[in-house]
């Protein structure tokens, strides 16, 4: 969505909860365009009214946990766009009203999204919470550091919801926030956040039996961005590069170099991008080192659109262990009919911003 049209619509937003407070909410439709944001803040108003929860939330992935706990009984916003950068993301000033009308916000924390940070603190409503996920749910001496995170930044690796299990644990967070702040509905939110938990655990067994299934020389990751430090050491598998620099430039000549060497000395047959990072510089390593690129694996995005059955937290790590089981000598299919559907159901009625 461009700023300007989410500018208009933050305007509206505020001259609706003025002006019109007793008006019922609209029907949910997706962000996107200035019909949409309309929808939108006119849901939002009806939330304050109805006396529904106002959460934020960041990237479409933590949005997608929060969902799947809260489902129709909160109003829940996403600002990130899916597919874009969150590290360097900028709100837009609109942004500001959004998490000023918000009882919640779940941020990953872990210095992924500082500018939206700031801002929700700037704007922060009375009696508001904002809650970092990450500083919650991995304590500072098992902070990884590593490739695109490097010790000396001081920036630990944020990605922590690839791995299923600390995904859950944003969930149980989740969980714990709404029933505080919503007695009244905490037998639906404990109920859907048990629901999850189950998928979760079976979703575990799958990727163990998809993992197995790559030959165990394979078993290595080689990707683009950053993202698979506390996924890989869980499930045998092992991350021997990122490409992607701590400051989000391309590699250098000799940083590619090492990496084509260090590529034909493992003789991995596949190397990773990422939907959000496409990048020429992957291809020329695969091609110099024989392997294949594949640049689908995902981590900011999920798949489909809403109201798909895989747009879920759950559809894009399946899709991921498709990608990594097809490229690295494995069975995509063993993990190919799992239950990707969000367990409130469709998840139409949440707004996540879009480019």
């Amino acid at each position: 969505m461009t700023r300007s049209i989410r500018a208009v619509a933050a305007g509206l937003f505020v001259m609706v909860l003025l002006l019109a407070g007793c008006a019922p909410a609209a029907a949910p439709a997706p962000a996107g365009d200035g019909a949409a944001e309309n929808a939108s803040t006119d849901a939002a108003a009806g939330a304050a009214d109805d006396g529904m929860l106002r959460v934020v939330s960041t990237v479409s992935p933590v949005t997608n946990l929060i969902y799947n706990v809260g489902g129709d009984r909160i109003q829940l916003i996403g600002i990130v766009p899916e597919g874009v950068n969150s590290h360097t993301f900028e709100p837009a000033p609109s942004d500001a009203r959004l998490l000023a009308q918000a009882d919640l916000i779940f941020v990953n924390g872990l210095q992924l999204e500082e500018p939206t940070l700031r801002l929700a603190e700037a704007n922060l409503a009375d009696g508001a919470e904002i809650v970092l996920l990450g500083e919650q749910t991995v304590e500072p001496g098992d902070y990884v550091y590593d490739f695109s995170f490097p010790a000396e930044d001081g920036k630990p690796n944020p990605h922590l919801w690839p791995n299923p299990f600390l995904a859950l644990r944003y969930a149980e967070i989740a969980r714990d926030k709404l029933v505080e702040r919503d007695p009244a509905n905490a037998d639906y939110y404990n109920a859907n956040y048990a629901a999850f938990e189950e998928r979760i655990q079976a979703l575990d067994v799958a990727i163990r039996d998809t993992i197995a299934s790559i030959p165990e020389a394979n078993r290595k990751l080689l990707t683009y961005h950053d993202s698979w430090a506390y996924f890989a050491p869980d499930y045998g598998m092992t991350v021997i590069g990122a490409i992607q620099p701590a400051d989000f430039a391309e590699p250098s000549a000799r940083e590619v170099a090492d990496l084509i060497t260090q590529l034909r000395e493992q003789s991995l047959p596949a190397i990773f991008g990422s939907e959000v990072f496409p990048s020429p510089v992957l291809e020329q390593i695969a091609d110099e080192a024989g392997a294949v690129y594949v640049d689908t694996l995902r981590d900011d995005d999920l798949p489909g659109a809403p109201g798909d059955g895989n747009h879920s937290y759950v559809g894009m790590m399946v899709a991921n262990l498709q990608t990594m089981a097809g490229a690295l000598g494995g069975d995509p299919s063993i993990i190919a009919d799992f239950d990707t559907s969000n367990i409130p159901g469709s998840d139409t009625a949440v707004e996540q911003a879009q480019e």
